[in-house]
């Protein structure tokens, strides 16, 4: 049984996690993650941080790199949102399941501007990737909260500009809220099994800024956004 607490980040696996998930269950389940987002409105916490983060912009080409990508899904929403902009962007996408990236690259075919590598932030090879922007969506709940001080600083460091964070809320309601919406809009067993999981992994705000005190970089902004979700963006400059 999944249970959620107060006081306590979950530290029960979500099932996405297995790097071998691939096929007709890949599939389904990457249709529910696209649904919940939809829906709840989740990629466009990002893509607001995104254009808060570029207020200031040089002029010149922008590098924006997603960390846990999946389908790249919030890749390709970003370059739409880019190009009407008139931005000159490349996006990187990184994720360690590379039956996810195969899914990803076909369905970002009529995307140049993405391009799509395989890799585990946790290894030292991350540390090899530079950016203007890095995106963690729906990333650093799956960490404890000592690797995502490890994680971010290390973004920090390689990043241009600075750092978007788009995650969830440990909350009661979310929790039971997101059963009953599950019940309704949510066709998979592992996405109704993950996205539990996800929000009792999720993060009290006071936990976050704990987090954030362990950044080298101060100039940050932590924000409660709906569905309960926390916009996290930190500056270089």
């Amino acid at each position: 049984m999944i249970k959620i607490s107060d006081t306590y980040r979950s530290t029960q696996e979500e099932i996405m996690d297995d790097f071998a998930l691939q096929g007709k269950e890949l599939e389904l389940l990457l249709n529910d993650l696209k649904r919940v987002n939809k829906l709840l409105g989740g990629n466009a916490i990002t893509i607001n941080g995104l254009k808060k983060i570029l207020t200031h912009k040089q002029s010149g080409q922008i590098t924006i790199v997603d960390v846990g990508c999946g389908d790249g899904e919030l890749l390709r929403q970003c370059a739409k949102f880019t190009r009407k902009k008139g931005w000159d962007c490349l996006f990187i996408g990184i994720d360690a399941n590379e039956h996810i990236l195969k899914t990803a690259e076909e369905r970002s075919t009529s995307f140049p501007e993405i391009s799509y590598k395989i890799m585990n932030v946790l290894s030292p090879k991350i540390k090899e990737i530079s950016a203007d922007v890095f995106l963690c969506t729906l990333f650093l709940h799956h960490f404890k909260n000592e690797q995502i001080s490890q994680v971010l600083n290390n973004f920090m460091k390689q990043a241009k500009i600075g750092v978007v964070v788009n995650d969830l809320e440990r909350s009661k309601i979310a929790f039971t809220l997101f059963k009953l919406f599950s019940t309704i809009f949510i066709k998979t067993r592992i996405a109704k099994h993950d996205g539990l999981v996800s929000v009792a992994r999720g993060f009290k705000k006071n936990e976050l800024f704990k987090i954030s005190e362990k950044i080298a970089f101060n100039n940050q902004t932590i924000q409660w956004k709906w569905a309960f979700r926390f916009q996290w963006i930190l500056f270089k400059k």
